[in-house]
């Protein structure tokens, strides 16, 4: 049988051979590969609907096709009227289908409509819906995340300066939940760090991560296997989500992304407008405020808000968020000099010497290593304490590694050891209460002896 597209073109073309070329049934449907019955067929509906060639410009496929072929919806009053909304958000739970709430229709209301009547009317339903809407997006299942066009602004409180920020929003695909938060810049540390508190506003993390092409996010864009920043899957996978951009070209694959950038756009920076703000921290509980105010009201298709469709379908479904926050983390490519040292942000650190001469990625982050390395008395101890470190997130995995450094961070204690007993005992996988003392002290007791004591041992010996 032919597609649906097939048989429009068909159509269209039957049409012109016919009406304005003037071939017979017989070669018009040997030109088109179809029977001279099947051709007698499309005239027929074609002028039972009043049409002739040529065809108006504004038709599309999917009008001629409901105008000639589809069944009209018949509303039978006998019979109960399935909830179109209801099955709307029924369909983006985990492994709901038509079909399924069909039998389920049928076993409340055994003289309901029939299936095919019952999913023609709800399509026929959906179709008045926004195009973003339209999409059943699964439960827990997507997160568009893209900068705003436009910019807010603050004014510096002690230069008088106005600063232009960046705009960032985020939408969960099921319920809509938006949030949008103003960041310094579109940089990777930006980027990093909104997705982070996003996150942790949504309690939970979505399956499947889908950026625009920014630079932030994707180093080099490819339909089939674009490039993704180092960093920010690093970022995905300490999260357990995967990043999928939307496709060049291709808005649909974003289309909650530009609607969330719509909202912001109009509900959340036009609102505060008239208002001037003097620092970034006060900017964003107005943009709070207002994203709050946003997810609050009732959306006018389906008369239920945002934060009740995310509390019923996309709350439940997110995974859980890993014990410890991501640390930001940066990959650079570098080449080992002659004296096996690396050069990055114009400092030099010490690699194995089998390394020589080879291009090597470095990750950079902002504490423990820093830390070790300025505790030793000499830069070759903390390399191999590095190295050290370096070694078990290879066989343990990253992820443990940071939750383990972490936890040393809280304790004090810069040693390799101690990481490496932490991630042996399991320590690792105990969450850290954010704000608590971890430090242990001693109690004061005559039995137990102080640091100075030993020290006067060895000076006396």
């Amino acid at each position: 049988m032919p597609t649906r597209r097939l048989q429009m073109r068909q159509l269209r073309e039957i049409l012109r051979l016919k009406q304005e070329v003037g071939l017979s049934h017989r070669a018009v449907g040997e030109a088109c590969g179809i029977a001279s019955s099947t051709v007698s067929l499309y005239l027929e509906r074609a002028e039972a609907a009043g049409y002739r060639w040529p065809l108006p410009a504004e038709l599309d496929d999917a009008t001629l096709e409901t105008r000639l072929f589809r069944r009209p919806w018949v509303v039978d009053r006998s019979r109960p009227l399935p909830d179109f909304l209801a099955m709307h958000q029924e369909l983006m739970r985990p492994g709901v289908t038509l079909q399924l709430l069909w039998n389920e229709y049928r076993a409340a209301h055994p003289t309901g409509y029939s299936y095919s009547q019952y999913c023609h009317g709800y399509r026929r339903w959906a179709r008045r819906l926004k195009p973003s809407m339209r999409q059943v997006h699964r439960a827990g299942e997507k997160l568009f995340v893209d900068f705003a066009g436009q910019r807010p602004q603050y004014v510096d409180r002690e230069t008088g300066e106005v600063v232009t920020v960046e705009l960032f929003v985020g939408v969960l695909g099921a319920s809509g939940l938006l949030y949008a938060e103003a960041t310094r810049g579109q940089d990777l540390a930006s980027w990093v760090t909104a997705h982070v508190h996003m996150l942790d506003a949504f309690q939970g993390t979505p399956a499947i991560w889908v950026p625009d092409n920014l630079r932030s996010a994707v180093v080099r864009p490819d339909r089939y296997e674009p490039q993704i920043n180092r960093t920010y899957e690093d970022l995905a996978h300490h999260y357990g989500a995967v990043v999928i951009p939307g496709r060049i070209r291709h808005p649909q694959d974003k289309a909650l992304a530009e609607i969330g950038v719509l909202l912001a756009e109009r509900w959340v920076l036009a609102a505060l407008r008239h208002r001037t703000f003097f620092d970034l921290v006060e900017l964003n509980d107005a943009i709070r405020d207002r994203v709050r105010a946003i997810n609050d009201r009732p959306m006018k298709r389906l008369g239920v808000s945002r934060q009740a469709l995310y509390e019923r379908l996309d709350r439940p479904a997110l995974r859980p968020l890993p014990s410890t926050r991501f640390e930001l983390a940066e990959w650079k490519l570098c080449r080992v000099g002659p004296d096996y040292h690396v050069e990055v942000d114009h400092n030099f650190y010490s690699v194995p010497y089998t390394l020589l001469h080879e291009q090597v990625e470095v990750r950079m982050t902002a504490r423990v290593v820093a830390e070790i390395m300025a505790r030793r008395a000499h830069p070759e101890q903390g390399f191999r304490a590095a190295l050290g470190l370096m070694r078990l997130g290879r066989q343990l995995g990253a992820d443990r590694l940071e939750a383990a450094c972490l936890r040393a961070e809280r304790l004090g204690a810069y040693s390799f050891k101690v990481i490496e007993n932490i991630l042996h005992s399991g320590q690792d996988r105990v969450p850290v209460p954010e704000g608590a003392d971890t430090t242990r002290v001693l109690p004061f007791h005559a039995n137990v002896r102080g640091g100075a004591y030993y020290r006067r041992k060895e000076g006396a010996c």
